[in-house]
C-alpha cells in the first residue's frame, strides 16, 4: 500500500495535480460556471447563424453551384411554390373563377420573400374541359430563405385554402417540398436535446443505480453542449464557419453521446481507485493517470476523424467536420476537468446508495465478463473464427443496400402535402414542371444552345418559350429554363441532365452550363462518391496512427482496424436488410455509407482503445493472455454501458420525420451495439488471446512477455489489480 500511496503522490503533480487539488478543484468549477453563464445566451443564437441556402449544401466546384451563383446576377435566388388544383371529372366554371381570384390575391403578396407580382398562371392541363391547373409562385431564397420558406408557403395557403367542394388544392414544387423539409427540421435542436437527455438519464440510472451520481455527468455534458454551441456561433458569425441544420442536429447527439461515454469510462476507474485509497483526491489522480490517456486518445480519434471531413467536396459534409470536432473537443475538455472536479467536490456520497469504501470487494472479480474471458481462453481460435464467419454472413446484406439517393416522395417518414401535390401534378402535367433545368450560356450562342436543349430527349420542347436570344442578359451571358418530362428527383431526370450537358458543352464558344435542382442532385451524387473514396481511407489511416502511437505496436492496431472494417460491413448489411424488409424504406441517401462509417469508426474505436490500453497495462505486469482476461473483466461492464448510452443517443435521430436521419440513427446505433457486445467483447478478446504476446510487436513487450496462460488453474480469481 505504501507503493500505491507514493505513486498516488507522484501523479498528483502538474495538470492532474491541479485538477485534483483540494483548493484548485473549486477554481475549476468556478471557471466552468463562468463559461456557462457567458455561453448559454450565445448558444441560443446558433439557430440564427445557420446557413441553409442551397450553396451551403452543394459541392463548391460543381457545375450546378456555378450556375446558381451566375443566376444570382440575373435575379435573386428563388424557387417556385407550385399550387396544384384538380377535380375528378374536370374543373367547373366556378372552379376556374375561384382559381383566377386566388391568382389575383397571391399577386398582392410580398411577405416572407414571396414575389407575388411575378406569379405565373393559371396553367391548365387542357384547352377544353381541363381537370387540373397550376400556379407558379416565386419565393426568394437568400441566406434567410430556409427560415422564411415555411411561413411563405403558409401565407400562400391562406389565400388558396386546402380544398373545397371536391376541388383538391395542394402546394408542391421545390417551394412546397422545401417548406415541408423546413417543418421537419423545426425544433430539431430541442427535440434531439430532450431525446438525448432522456436516453442518458435512463441509461445512467441503469448503469450507476444512483439518482445522485447521474446528475454530475448530465450537468457536465449540458455545459459542454452550450459551450460548444456558443463557440460555433461565434465562429459562424465572425470566422466564416458554415453551420446548417444537419450539422447543428448531429452536434447535439455527438456531445451527449461522446461526453457521457468519457464520463462513464472515467467513473469506472475512479470507483476502482476509491476501493484502494482512502483519499478521494488521490484516487481521482490515479484514475486520471491511468484512464486519462485512453479517454484522451479516444477523443483525439473522433476529433481528427471529423476534421478529415474538411477534405470533402460536399459543402454540407465539409461544414460538419469542424462543427463536430469542436463539439467533441469541448466535451472531452469538460469531462477531463469539470467532471472530475465536481466528483471531488461532492465526495463519495455522490455514489449513494452503492458507495465504494476503502477495502470493499471489486464486483468484477467474479462477474460475467471475467467468466466469459476464461471461457474464451480455452479455445480462442474457434471463438474468433466463428464470430468472423457470422459477421461476414451478416455483411452479405450489403447486396440489399440502395445508397443511390432517395426521391422527395421517399424522404419523409410520413406523407406531407407537397408529396401528395407532386403525385397529383404528375397525373396531369409534365413530371418535371416546377423544377426546371437552368441553362446559362454566352449570349451570342444562346439561340443555338436553346435549340440543342429543346431537341434533347427528356426535355419538353415547348418549355423554353420565347427564343433564348431575347432573354435578359448579364455580362454577355443569357439564362433560360427548360422543363423535363420526368420527375426532377428521378434517375431518368438525372440522365436527362447528363444528355443536356453533353449536348450544350459541344456547342462551340457557348461556354454553356446546366444547373437546377436535378443537376444539383447529380453533382451531389458525384461529390459524395469522391468523398467516400477520399475520406474513408483517410479516417482509417488516422485511427491506425493513433492506435499505433497509443499501444506502441503495429500488430494490435492492424487487428483492430480489421475488426472495425468487418463491424462496419456487418452493421451496414444488417441495416440494409432492416430497411428493405422491416421499415420498407425505398433506399438510402448517397452520403449514408460515409456518415455511418465516420461515426461508427471514430466513436466505436473508443471501446477498443479503452479495452486494449487496459490489456496492455495488465500485460506489462502479468503477461498478455492473463492481461486480456483481466482487461475484459475490468472494462466489460462500463464499455457495455457506454455503448448503450451512445447507441441510445444516436437512436434519438429516429424521432425526426425524415428517412435519411432515421436511417443514420438506426445504422449507427445498431453498429455501436454490435461493436460493443460482439466485436469488442468477443472478437477482439479472442484474437488477442490467440495471438498472444506477438500482438505487441515490435515493442519489447512482445519478447519479454513470458507467454503465461490466460488461466493457470480453474479456481483462479481474475482481479483488475492486486498490487
Amino acid at each position: 500500500m505504501t507503493d500505491g500511496i507514493d505513486h498516488g503522490r507522484h501523479v498528483r503533480q502538474g495538470l492532474i495535480g491541479f485538477i485534483t487539488g483540494h483548493r484548485s478543484k473549486w477554481l475549476i468549477v468556478a471557471l466552468w460556471l463562468i463559461v456557462l453563464v457567458v455561453a448559454a445566451p450565445l448558444a441560443q443564437k446558433l439557430t440564427d447563424a445557420q446557413d441553409n441556402d442551397a450553396a451551403s449544401w452543394l459541392p463548391g466546384s460543381a457545375e450546378s453551384t456555378q450556375v446558381l451563383n451566375t443566376a444570382n446576377n440575373f435575379r435573386p435566388e428563388q424557387i417556385p411554390a407550385v399550387v396544384v388544383y384538380a377535380r375528378d371529372g374536370g374543373l367547373t366554371v366556378q372552379d376556374r373563377r375561384e382559381i383566377a381570384e386566388d391568382v389575383d390575391q397571391i399577386r398582392q403578396l410580398t411577405d416572407h420573400g414571396i414575389r407575388g407580382a411575378e406569379t405565373r398562371g393559371p396553367v391548365y392541363n387542357a384547352t377544353t374541359s381541363p381537370e387540373a391547373a397550376q400556379i407558379y409562385v416565386p419565393i426568394t431564397m437568400d441566406e434567410k430563405g430556409w427560415e422564411r420558406i415555411a411561413p411563405a408557403v403558409d401565407s400562400i395557403r391562406d389565400q388558396t385554402g386546402e380544398g373545397r367542394d371536391g376541388l383538391a388544392v395542394h402546394i408542391t414544387g421545390p417551394g412546397g417540398t422545401s417548406a415541408d423539409f423546413s417543418k421537419a427540421f423545426e425544433g430539431i435542436d430541442s427535440t434531439l436535446l430532450f431525446s438525448a437527455m432522456a436516453v442518458v438519464i435512463v441509461m445512467l440510472l441503469i448503469t450507476y443505480r444512483s439518482p445522485t451520481l447521474l446528475l454530475v455527468p448530465l450537468f457536465g455534458v449540458v455545459v459542454a453542449l452550450f459551450t460548444a454551441q456558443a463557440l460555433i456561433y461565434l465562429l459562424a458569425e465572425h470566422a466564416g464557419l458554415t453551420v446548417n441544420g444537419q450539422s447543428a442536429g448531429i452536434l447535439t447527439v455527438l456531445v451527449f453521446g461522446a461526453g457521457t461515454d468519457y464520463a462513464l469510462l472515467l467513473v469506472a476507474r475512479y470507483r476502482e481507485e476509491l476501493r484502494r485509497h482512502e483519499d478521494r483526491h488521490e484516487a481521482m489522480a490515479l484514475a486520471l493517470h491511468r484512464a486519462g490517456p485512453a479517454v484522451l486518445a479516444s477523443g483525439a480519434t473522433v476529433v481528427l476523424s471529423m476534421l478529415v471531413l474538411l477534405a470533402a467536396e460536399m459543402n454540407s459534409t465539409r461544414g460538419l467536420g469542424p462543427v463536430a470536432a469542436i463539439g467533441v473537443a469541448v466535451a472531452l475538455l469538460a469531462m477531463l476537468t469539470l467532471f472530475p472536479a465536481l466528483l471531488l467536490v461532492f465526495g463519495r456520497w455522490i455514489f449513494w446508495p452503492a458507495i465504494p469504501h476503502l477495502g470493499t470487494p471489486d464486483p468484477t472479480e467474479r462477474g460475467v465478463w471475467a467468466r466469459m474471458g476464461r471461457r474464451f481462453a480455452v479455445r480462442p481460435r474457434v471463438v474468433w473464427g466463428a464470430t468472423v464467419v457470422a459477421l461476414a454472413v451478416v455483411s452479405l446484406g450489403l447486396l440489399q443496400l440502395r445508397a443511390a439517393g432517395i426521391s422527395n416522395a421517399d424522404a419523409f417518414t410520413g406523407k406531407p402535402d407537397s408529396i401528395t401535390g407532386q403525385e397529383v401534378s404528375e397525373r396531369y402535367f409534365p413530371a418535371g414542371s416546377g423544377d426546371p433545368l437552368v441553362i446559362v450560356s454566352n449570349q451570342a450562342q444562346g439561340v443555338q444552345v436553346g435549340r440543342v436543349v429543346a431537341s434533347t430527349e427528356g426535355v419538353v420542347p415547348t418549355s423554353l418559350g420565347v427564343p433564348p436570344g431575347t432573354k435578359p442578359t448579364y455580362d454577355g451571358k443569357v439564362l433560360f429554363e427548360a422543363t423535363m418530362t420526368d420527375p426532377s428527383d428521378s434517375e431518368a431526370a438525372k440522365q436527362t441532365v447528363e444528355r443536356v450537358r453533353d449536348a450544350v458543352h459541344d456547342v462551340p464558344g457557348a461556354d454553356a452550363q446546366v444547373g437546377g435542382g436535378t443537376a444539383a442532385l447529380l453533382d451531389m451524387d458525384a461529390a459524395t462518391t469522391h468523398d467516400n473514396v477520399v475520406i474513408i481511407p483517410a479516417v482509417l489511416a488516422v485511427v491506425l496512427l493513433i492506435l499505433s502511437v497509443l499501444l506502441r505496436a503495429l500488430v494490435a492496431p492492424l487487428l483492430l482496424i480489421g475488426t472495425v472494417v468487418l463491424s462496419f460491413a456487418a452493421a451496414l448489411g444488417a441495416s440494409a436488410l432492416a430497411f428493405r424488409h422491416i421499415f420498407d424504406y425505398a433506399g438510402e441517401t448517397t452520403d449514408f455509407p460515409l456518415f455511418v462509417f465516420v461515426f461508427l469508426v471514430a466513436l466505436g474505436i473508443d471501446y477498443n482503445i479503452f479495452l486494449t490500453t487496459r490489456i496492455r497495462e495488465e500485460a506489462a505486469r502479468r503477461g498478455t493472455r492473463p492481461g486480456v482476461v483481466t482487461g475484459l473483466a475490468a472494462t466489460g461492464a462500463v464499455i457495455t454501458s457506454a455503448g448503450l448510452v451512445l447507441a441510445g443517443t444516436f437512436a434519438a435521430l429516429a424521432t425526426l420525420p425524415m428517412v435519411g436521419f432515421a436511417e443514420i440513427g438506426f445504422a449507427v446505433a445498431f453498429g455501436i451495439l454490435l461493436d460493443t457486445f460482439i466485436v469488442r467483447s468477443v472478437l477482439v478478446t479472442a484474437l488477442f488471446l490467440d495471438v498472444g504476446p506477438k500482438v505487441w510487436w515490435p515493442h519489447r513487450l512482445a519478447r519479454e512477455d513470458g507467454g503465461a496462460p490466460a488461466v493457470s488453474r480453474p479456481e483462479e480469481r481474475v482481479s483488475q489489480s492486486s498490487e
